[in-house]
């Protein structure tokens, strides 16, 4: 065989995907949305951190008489 045959050849069976392409590329959209689900979760998770110790703040506060300093006007 000749290189243009092979070549003719090889794009002919390039050519046939064999199956339905949307079938198979649904699943990375299904782990694409499981991760952004579960990134998301985890940024809910931290909602409200800084008022679960506020009786903390409220001591330094008392002790020190200063706010304290990784308090930013919360």
């Amino acid at each position: 065989m000749t290189f243009v045959s092979l070549l003719a050849q090889a794009a002919e069976e390039g050519a046939h995907h064999g199956g339905n392409v949307q079938a198979s590329t649904f699943w990375y959209g299904v782990v694409a949305f499981v991760v952004f689900i579960s990134l998301g979760l985890v940024t809910l998770s931290y909602r409200n951190v800084s008022n679960r110790h506020a009786h903390k703040a409220e001591a330094y506060t008392q002790k020190h008489g200063t706010p304290t300093p990784e308090a930013h006007g919360h």
